[in-house]
């Protein structure tokens, strides 16, 4: 099946599923990342060894013209910042890492993990002008647990992918002729700061959630004008005395800190 691609490195798995199925990549669009916490660097290195064209530009219609003009028979978005022009040509469909109409939004998972939501979930739909409101064509449920943290709600994920393409690819007709509308959703916006901040007054259990929820991702660490950004940090339960990054009942550790300047004090 002829085939374009929007995404990074966050779903890949959905274009290794894709290329797993035997579908011809005719362009893969990717799009400007820090490649420090988002990559792109494994979709552009799979790209250039399989002979994918690849751009970083933002999709245009131009390009959906182009791509029907080459017998495009699918596009498939999978954690693309941008958004898409939508075409009737040919069927376009995003995989969203929850359990649509619930997390509508392009960091939902934290909110999940910070919630205590019992399901997690991912969403294969049709693309629509707004985001995340298309059809349902497939969509897969999974448990959380107590211990959930951004990285584990991922690997969850991705275990669900492979199925879900190879439904979408080798049913394609059907899957399209049972598409449900998603009904009432909501959008959640993005995670600012303050949700993803540690304070030494705060009781460990609540910052140990806010660590597991934005895990693999940068927290930081407040004590008045003192900020430091931690990334991979976990709460350890015990005495503080002595730890740089204290809590009440426990102390965080991370595998990596970086003082920041504090807002008051940038010009």
């Amino acid at each position: 099946m002829k085939t374009a691609y929007l995404g990074i490195d966050l779903l890949k798995p959905v274009l290794d599923a894709l290329l797993a199925e035997g579908c011809e990549i005719l362009k893969l669009f990717s799009c400007p990342v820090d490649n420090v916490t988002e990559f792109n660097t494994a979709v552009l290195r799979t790209a250039e060894e399989r002979g994918i064209p690849r751009t970083l530009n933002r999709i245009s219609a131009a390009d959906l013209e182009a791509l029907a003009a080459q017998g495009c028979e699918l596009l498939v978005c999978a954690g693309y910042y941008y958004r898409a022009p939508v075409t009737e040509v040919f069927p376009m469909v995003n995989f969203h890492p929850t359990p649509l109409p619930v997390g509508r939004g392009s960091w939902p998972m934290p909110r999940l993990i910070l919630e205590r939501a019992a399901y997690g979930g991912v969403t294969a739909h049709k693309m629509a002008a707004d985001f995340d409101t298309g059809d349902i064509l497939l969509r897969e449920r999974f448990p959380l647990d107590g211990r959930e943290d951004h990285q584990t709600y991922m690997e969850k994920v991705y275990e669900k992918i492979p199925a879900m393409v190879r439904t979408l690819v080798r049913s394609l007709p059907q899957v399209l002729a049972n598409a449900q509308p998603q009904g009432e959703g909501e959008y959640w916006p993005v995670p600012s700061e303050a949700d993803w901040t540690v304070t030494p007054d705060m009781d460990a259990a609540r910052a140990d959630l806010i660590l597991r929820a934005f895990y693999g991702y940068e927290c930081v660490y407040r004590d008045g004008a003192r900020r430091v950004e931690l990334t991979g940090g976990r709460v350890a339960p015990g005495a503080a005395a002595g730890q740089p990054f204290p809590v009440r009942g426990g102390y965080i550790t991370a595998d990596r800190a970086r003082p920041l300047a504090c807002p008051d004090r940038i010009k």
